[in-house]
């Protein structure tokens, strides 16, 4: 039986919410895919400074938290509404809504009396009562509570799309950089993934504060600049991109606090060499964690990048460099959408949940079992189906 729904997706680099309409048949290995429209709604500059400020310990605080929930809730409602009528598609026809939501905090280990824990925000029963559409969120929790980290969630439908007779790495660059193993003609059990570090998020800061641009298009910029090899070995000397996985990283270590130390202790070095650097460190940080963590264990024949970062020609020229011996695409290359990817996903994600089938990839999250993830929001079509 096919389904009509949307996948929400709004990630760490802030650079916009990303809404795939897509028809599903099946659930699990049997899931077919079409992908119908793609929307991607850049966030008004005040709500990016909110989401920003409740990432930061010193700015953020409940009102801000708790007022910003509600206003996400209705931004990713107008997206839905947009997407819907961009694609001609009568709203009412959709049977669910994945969304993921902002992350603005993500604590993948605990410490003291800090307990391991996450914070997605964007209030689901806003979206489900502006759309009238049954809504699934909240995906990383369910995982957390099974004593995973809650991320990456992605490898679950990266496993169902593109399993094939090849060993194959999916490398998503959104504002930070995820890897998804998957070994030839492969089980789920198999595959594993893990944050490898950086994605777009370090570079992105660093254009703003010394170019007043919100990211590097192109590569434009890098590729102007040299790279500095004295600031590039100190950022890869980061005990984040040596910890062996299972591990996830986020804004709270590559954000503005981060961003802002490194160029207050290099002022002497030039915008677009600082550029060139930070480019070099989000590649070579991909790479370096598939030689400690991915090449011992398999051997891979194709690297397939997605995410924003694949947009980026000057990343993407550095990581084929670093890999010779790998077939390096972008999601494009497969007819596929580096944009429509993880919003794809979170619709995939919400049909198993709603269909009771467990959503987590144990080897990516380390979770102590697979379990069903995910909050499910009655919308009014929730009730008219019974």
């Amino acid at each position: 039986m096919e389904k009509y729904a949307v996948g929400l997706m709004s990630g760490t680099s802030l650079d916009g919410i990303d809404g795939a309409l897509v028809k599903i048949q099946g659930v699990g290995v049997d899931t077919k895919l079409e992908l119908l429209h793609f929307i991607n709604e850049r966030i008004p500059e005040n709500i990016k400074e909110e989401i920003s400020n409740c990432c930061l310990k010193e700015k953020s605080n409940v009102e801000l938290i708790c007022s910003l929930n509600f206003k996400l809730g209705y931004l990713f409602s107008q997206v839905v509404k947009k997407l819907c009528e961009g694609a001609s598609f009568p709203q009412d026809k959709l049977d669910f809504i994945g969304c993921h939501g902002q992350t603005i905090y993500h604590i993948p280990r605990g410490n003291g009396e800090v307990v391991k824990s996450t914070l997605q925000i964007g209030e689901p029963a806003v979206i489900a009562y502006e759309t009238g559409i049954t809504v699934v969120s909240n995906f990383r929790t369910m995982d957390m509570a099974a004593g995973g980290q809650g991320a990456p969630l992605v490898p679950y439908t990266e496993y169902l799309l593109y399993k094939c007779k090849k060993n194959r790495v999916l490398q998503n660059i959104g504002g930070i950089g995820n890897v998804t193993v998957i070994p030839a003609n492969c089980s789920l059990q198999e595959v594993y993934a893990f944050d490898t570090g950086p994605g777009n998020m370090v570079i992105d800061e660093v254009v703003r504060n010394l170019k007043g641009l919100p990211y590097d298009r192109d590569g434009n910029f890098a590729r102007e600049g040299t790279v500095h090899q004295g600031l590039l070995e100190e950022l890869l000397a980061m005990p984040y991109i040596n910890m062996e996985p299972p591990k996830t990283t986020g804004r709270e270590l590559f954000g503005k606090e981060f961003v802002s130390k490194i160029l207050s202790r290099n002022k002497n070095i030039l915008p677009v060499d600082f550029i060139a650097t930070v480019t070099a460190f989000t590649a070579h940080s991909i790479v370096e964690n598939y030689r400690r963590f991915i090449f011992p264990k398999v051997k891979i024949e194709e690297v397939i990048v997605g995410g924003g970062g694949s947009y980026n020609k000057t990343l993407i020229s550095m990581i084929r460099q670093l890999l010779p011996e790998c077939k390096v695409m972008t999601q494009e290359d497969l007819g596929y959408s580096s944009d429509a990817k993880e919003a794809i996903a979170f619709a995939i994600l919400a049909n198993e949940t709603l269909n009771g089938i467990e959503g987590n990839v144990i080897g990516a999250t380390g979770a102590k079992e697979r379990v069903v993830l995910g909050n499910i929001t009655p919308g009014v079509n929730f009730f008219r189906s019974k």
